[in-house]
C-alpha cells in the first residue's frame, strides 16, 4: 500500500473510533486504556487526533482494537437500527449476560479479551468464527 493510502486509510479509521468513542462519552485517558496506545501517545493526542490533525499510530495492536471496536459499533447499529443513541446506552448498562457488569467496564478490566468478549456477544458471525465453526452441508 502507498503512503498516500495508508495515511488516508490511518485518517479513516482515527475519524470513525474517535466518533465512536466520543459518542460513548469516554474521556481521552480512557480511550488510550482501550485502545492500547504506545506509551509515546499522550492523552492530550487525543484531541489532535478528535480534530483531524493527527492519526493514529500505524501500531498492531491499535488498529486491531480499532477494527474490535468499529465492529462493536457497527453490530449495535444493527441491533438498533432505529435507535442509534442506544449504542452509547448499551455500552455503559450492566448486562445479565456479563454478570450485571457493563461492556465498557468489560473492556477496560480484560482489555483485548474484553473486547471479543464483547463483540462476540453481539455479533454472532464473530462468535462462530472464532469457535473455528465450519458451516457443515445438509447433503451428504
Amino acid at each position: 500500500m502507498s503512503d498516500d493510502k495508508q495515511q488516508q486509510a490511518l485518517a479513516d479509521i482515527t475519524r470513525a473510533v474517535m466518533h465512536l468513542l466520543e459518542g460513548w462519552k469516554l474521556d481521552y485517558s480512557t480511550m488510550h486504556q482501550i485502545l492500547a496506545m504506545p506509551k509515546e501517545v499522550r492523552t492530550r493526542n487525543f484531541a489532535h487526533f478528535r480534530d483531524g490533525k493527527a492519526v493514529f499510530p500505524n501500531d498492531p495492536n491499535v488498529l486491531r482494537r480499532s477494527q474490535y471496536l468499529l465492529r462493536i459499533a457497527d453490530a449495535l447499529r444493527t441491533a438498533y437500527p432505529m435507535n442509534p443513541k442506544m449504542s452509547g446506552r448499551w455500552i455503559h448498562q450492566g448486562q445479565r449476560r456479563f454478570g450485571g457488569r457493563t461492556p465498557i467496564s468489560m473492556i477496560l478490566e480484560q482489555g483485548e479479551t474484553g473486547l471479543v468478549t464483547v463483540l462476540s456477544e453481539l455479533d454472532c458471525t464473530f462468535a462462530w468464527d472464532c469457535t473455528g465453526s465450519k458451516a457443515v452441508s445438509a447433503t451428504k
